[in-house]
């Protein structure tokens, strides 16, 4: 980690024989001793006063027009906004916590009017919002996960479970967009993917299994041997023999997958390595689960565990048949660790709407998470920018794009 450096040069007032004499550390020449510490600087919050001159002439009388905010009528500046987001979505930091760290350097914001600034800034990036939808379905592969969030209803007299669903491009569309639904009923992710066609990678979830009998929906099932490994793992205490063996099979497959990554082998050639190395690996493994199954009791850890792998054993093959197609959905599971660290701060959505407001920031926090830009300098840019930017040009704000035009 590198910092901002300031050197300052000590004059050391010495006595010798009632004289003073002065030495100073010389960092020019080497000579002196240097030493480095980190002294912090407390926020600020400014006041930027816009004055609107009036200029006449004899025929006419002109006022300057003030430079355009992000919310109209509103005092909060693009980097404000930019930085109530990303403590919130990127710093997991509740609204209420944010004012109060506000009140000590002696600004008060009430809870409500942040709120209220997320709520709009999501409404202005909503636009942008879908050219990252479309960028991430133009994958040839996409992953998709869910994890429950509490939401409160002042119909009920406690909170209910809404869900967080991610959507993770490809390695060619490095973004991730999240979409909430007040439930975990099939329409949802059925309404999303609505324009999708390719490889959807996810779990044994039921709802996804008619997204797939019908061709002409033209989606095709990838599935995750993290799931399935997840289940042989907790059924390895009941029966050590059996379900360490079929470990040992699936980190073989494993073991390949990180031989590729190490060297580079992508595409192609990562299918090819496939055939030779995990194709045998992956035969063996189907006639050993074939021969122990009739041995292990149905409802019992292990029989649930190998009915699992064989009765998705078609989708949890078909990452053979593509270079593209990765042997796991870990990517996608990893994007919602920024969700279930932040829900154990601020705790639940307050609405519905906070669900959808939540969906299209986290968007733009994680997709400048993955391609490793401050998303915090991303949305001050941006967020001044849109209000006047050209619709037909929204593309260069996405990330990559804004990343690539800055490099």
């Amino acid at each position: 980690m590198t910092y901002p450096t300031r050197t300052n040069i000590a004059l050391n007032v010495i006595g010798i024989c009632g004289t003073l004499e002065k030495k100073s550390a010389n960092v020019t020449n080497g000579c002196g001793a240097v030493t480095a510490s980190l002294r912090y600087i407390p926020a600020q919050m400014l006041v930027i006063q816009d004055a609107c001159q009036k200029y006449a002439c004899a025929c006419t009388v002109r006022t300057a027009t003030k430079p355009t905010q992000p919310i109209e009528k509103s005092t909060a500046s693009a980097s404000v906004l930019a930085h109530v987001i990303v403590s919130k979505l990127a710093d997991h930091l509740p609204i209420h916590r944010q004012a109060k760290i506000m009140k000590r350097f002696g600004v008060e914001i009430p809870d409500q009017t942040m709120c209220g600034w997320m709520s709009q800034s999501a409404d202005l990036l909503a636009p942008l919002y879908g050219k990252l939808k479309d960028f991430v379905f133009a994958s040839k592969v996409v992953g998709t996960d869910d994890t429950p969030v509490k939401v409160l209803d002042s119909e009920l007299l406690h909170a209910r479970k809404g869900r967080i669903w991610p959507y993770m491009g490809d390695r060619d569309h490095p973004a991730v967009i999240y979409d909430y639904t007040p439930t975990r009923e099939r329409a949802g992710p059925e309404s999303f993917l609505k324009n999708y066609r390719g490889y959807l990678q996810a779990d044994a979830y039921v709802a996804y299994d008619s997204f797939f009998t019908n061709p002409e929906r033209g989606l095709v099932e990838v599935a995750c041997w993290a799931h399935g490994r997840r289940h042989i793992y907790k059924a390895l205490e009941l029966d050590p023999a059996r379900m360490g063996s079929v470990l040992a099979y699936i980190a073989q497959l494993y073991a390949v997958e990180k031989r590729a990554r190490n060297f580079g082998i992508y595409g192609d050639a990562l299918r090819l390595l496939r055939e030779q190395t995990s194709a045998p690996v992956i035969q063996k493994l189907f006639e050993y689960l074939v021969k122990i199954k009739d041995a292990l009791l149905p409802k019992s850890e292990t029989g649930k565990a190998v009915s699992y792998l064989l009765v998705n054993w078609t989708a949890l093959t078909r990452y053979l048949e593509d270079g593209d197609l990765p042997i796991d959905n870990n990517r996608t599971e990893r994007s919602l660790r920024g969700v279930a660290l932040g829900r154990r701060n601020w705790t639940f959505f307050g609405s519905d709407r906070g669900g959808k407001t939540f969906a299209i920031l986290r968007s733009f926090i994680a997709s400048c998470e993955l391609l490793k830009l401050d998303p915090f300098e991303w949305l001050r840019d941006v967020l001044a920018r849109i209000p006047t930017h050209s619709i037909q040009q929204l593309d260069q704000l996405l990330p990559h794009a804004w990343a690539a035009a800055r490099a």
